[in-house]
């Protein structure tokens, strides 16, 4: 393939709301999402898969905890590596089932990402994991297990864990390799296994990388031509839950970074994406998306043909003589139509 784009999936893509997180509802889920790749490989892409994980190694942390009576308990780092080998099985499974004996190879690969020891990340816990809780159980678990919690997206109260940022990707050559040789990879996932190097070796820390900047990691060190970030909505919104609400499509990334600055985008839900679509953009992609499973291959395709939100390079415009052209006044202007 001559093209290659990296896909974020989102955990809750594998355990919607509503669900228990059933091993049949799972699977069901990662079938539309295999269903997706496959038309992407048809357009001519080369495919790195990237999963969340955030559902899957809360839930299992309950586990480990429940049964700590009986068995010894784990580190959260070890459950990242225990998902990524379970949404691994799961989405080559469900590969192989779309692509009916027609794909090539398809592999998963437990991938270690490096943390900065000193990242501030550490001293305040902020990544949700774990099921939704009623403020009251949550309180009560924090105080039973040390846990940090918190409200998340006006959804309930979660698990918090340490967020750091990705830094090198140990196994990105073994990965390349891959892809180069037309492997359906998926890779990174969870975010990958946090580790701090310790002179020549890695060791394990308690934390769990966001997949979406861990996948703008990936993209980039890979040279991707495209990172599509897959959400349950088909645009990116402004003004959400408000009258003037509106989705974006087509839009440079000084635009959507005044959006941002101007905090339209939350930490606990579209932030990580915007974030991680801005950055791939700045640092040299062609293409960043973020939409849907269903509109992912038309987004990549371009035209006039219905799509989610597309980054692209800003132009650089000349200023005119006491003119700013400045990205947070010209989003100013789209809001209100005029600069005040």
């Amino acid at each position: 393939m001559s093209r290659t784009a990296v896909i974020a999936l989102g955990g809750n893509a594998l355990i919607r709301n509503g669900q228990a997180g059933t091993h049949l509802e799972q699977m069901s889920n990662a079938r539309a999402m295999a269903a997706a790749v496959c038309r992407l490989r048809d357009a001519g892409w080369g495919v790195v898969l990237v999963h969340g994980n955030g559902p899957q190694v809360g839930n299992l942390a309950i586990q480990q905890e429940e049964g700590a009576g009986r068995v010894p308990e784990l580190p959260l780092f070890w459950l990242n590596a225990m998902t990524e080998g379970q949404l691994g099985c799961l989405l080559v499974l469900a590969m192989h089932e779309a692509g009916r004996g027609r794909l090539p190879a398809v592999v998963s690969v437990v991938t270690h990402v490096v943390v900065d020891r000193a990242d501030p990340a550490f001293t305040d816990p902020c990544k949700p994991i774990g099921p939704f809780l009623e403020e009251s159980v949550a309180r009560r678990l924090a105080d039973e297990r040390g846990w940090h919690v918190g409200e998340d997206s006006g959804r309930g109260f979660r698990r918090l864990v340490p967020s750091p940022e990705p830094g090198r990707i140990v196994e990105l050559e073994s990965i390349r390799s891959l892809v180069d040789g037309g492997a359906i990879v998926i890779a990174a996932g969870g975010g990958g296994v946090p580790v701090v190097e310790d002179g020549p070796a890695l060791c394990g820390v308690d934390a769990v990388i966001d997949k979406d900047l861990a996948a703008q990691r990936l993209a980039t060190s890979l040279g991707a031509d495209a990172l599509v970030l897959v959400t349950d909505i088909a645009q990116v919104m402004v003004d959400y839950g408000t009258p003037s609400a509106r989705p974006i499509g087509d839009v440079s990334v000084d635009e959507v970074q005044a959006y941002a600055d101007d905090g339209q985008f939350p930490a606990g839900s579209m932030g990580p994406k915007v974030r991680s679509a801005v950055r791939f953009v700045r640092d040299g992609g062609s293409t960043a998306v973020i939409t849907d499973v269903e509109l992912m291959v038309t987004s990549l395709a371009g035209g006039s043909a219905p799509a989610g939100t597309r980054l692209r390079r800003s132009p650089a415009v000349p200023c005119e003589a006491g003119v700013s052209s400045s990205p947070r006044q010209s989003a100013a202007v789209k809001r209100t139509g005029a600069v005040s």
